[in-house]
């Protein structure tokens, strides 16, 4: 199959795009950019030009949007905020409007979504699939998201993949994470209970694949592992990985509200994330379905 993604040079783009050669499918991505990507072709769009490069669309069968500003990029502000909806819904629109020009229809459109679909700190609560949105900014950006996914008529059916802490080597929370650990002054961050449900770069781009290649799949999914961990866990657990110390004391909380300000909940938050429709519905075959197997691989 031809399978355009939308931020094909992100970190789950990257390692997905590798994926699906393997399993024979073409990828073409769109980019801000003309770039030379090794087995890809990149086509050019301007969003806020309401532009796509005319020849990006032919012969699609799925588009997989990754596309969207970094959460944790900048500081929130209110025009920040703005971007980072924007950023996510705009391409979705401006997709659906060229493909309902040409009267083009395509097999399936699969967008990521976030686990902060629920709110950004949910304490204690064991929340699923079935569970409500929240009621905060992350929240009220994945509704949106998630409706415009819904909403996209060109595509014979669409998904929408909550997408945990994706945790790789070559980006993302980890690396960052890690630095202290490695240094030996490992900390948690607040007072360490808050649940961080991860999942490792593999397994979540098995489930988009998996949401490519089954026909039958449609709605929202919780990319998670199976093993919620409080943060202290985390990065004990990274620790030992690692033959580091874990003592030094936690980052207090309100040093990180000066520092990040409203962006802090991201850090001093929590979800425990349940994989329920992975589990029940697709059987999911995880590769790395606890914390210490996933570091080993990712911080040998």
């Amino acid at each position: 199959m031809k399978i355009l993604i939308t931020g094909g040079t992100g970190l789950i783009g990257r390692r997905l795009t590798l994926l699906l050669q393997k399993k024979g499918h073409q990828v073409v991505y769109l980019s801000r950019k003309k770039e030379n990507i090794k087995d890809v072709i990149v086509y050019k769009w301007d969003i806020s030009a309401g532009y796509i490069e005319p020849e990006a669309l032919e012969n699609i069968d799925y588009i997989v949007h990754l596309a969207g500003a970094g959460i944790a990029d900048k500081r929130w502000t209110e025009e920040r905020k703005q971007e980072i909806i924007d950023s996510r819904i705009q391409p979705i629109v401006l997709l659906k409007k060229y493909l309902q020009e040409k009267n083009n229809s395509i097999k399936g459109f699969i967008s990521a979504s976030g686990i902060s679909c629920y709110g950004t700190d949910t304490g204690e609560a064991r929340l699923d699939e079935h569970s409500l949105f929240g009621d905060d900014f992350l929240a009220y950006c994945c509704k949106l998201w998630e409706e415009e996914t819904r909403n996209f008529t060109p595509a014979r059916r669409t998904a929408s993949i909550r997408t945990g802490v994706v945790l790789s080597r070559e980006g993302g929370a980890l690396p960052k994470m890690m630095l202290p650990v490695k240094w030996g002054v490992g900390s948690s961050f607040g007072d360490g209970r808050q649940w961080m449900s991860w999942i490792h770069i593999d397994d979540i781009c098995q489930l988009y694949l998996q949401c490519i290649e089954d026909e039958n799949i449609t709605g929202p999914f919780n990319a998670v592992a199976p093993a919620p961990i409080r943060n202290a866990a985390f990065v004990a657990t990274a620790a030992k990985v690692l033959k580091r110390p874990f003592w030094a004391p936690a980052v207090p909380a309100f040093v990180l509200k000066l520092l990040l300000g409203e962006m802090s909940a991201v850090l001093l938050g929590g979800n425990y994330i349940i994989n329920k429709r992975m589990a029940e519905e697709l059987s999911f075959n995880y590769q790395y379905p606890e914390l210490e197997t996933a570091l080993q691989d990712l911080l040998k």
